[in-house]
């Protein structure tokens, strides 16, 4: 059985896209939640800043999608050449 590439992409990048999105606006309404968490992304995300207001979060929320899409990608990708290789 093989994965779909551009369905497990899709749904990556959304996982990730919302689970960015839940950190930062909870981060914002109680403003240490998540904090270690996102000074990592900063660190990752060029141009993030998790106080900028509603422009950092579009920034980071705009690399999450990226980032779940390419990490999707790739684990679609390597399950199917792996299942290829030792499939049944």
């Amino acid at each position: 059985m093989r994965l779909s590439i551009k369905a497990l992409t899709i749904a990556v990048a959304l996982l990730e896209a919302i689970s960015f999105l839940f950190v930062a606006l909870l981060n914002v309404i109680l403003r240490p939640y998540g904090g270690a968490h996102l000074a990592i992304l900063t660190s990752l995300y060029p141009g993030y800043d998790p106080l900028a207001g509603p422009l950092g979060i579009i920034v980071g929320l705009l690399y999450a999608l990226v980032a779940g899409a390419a990490a999707g990608a790739l684990l679609a990708w390597l399950y199917n050449l792996f299942a290829g290789i030792f499939g049944d």
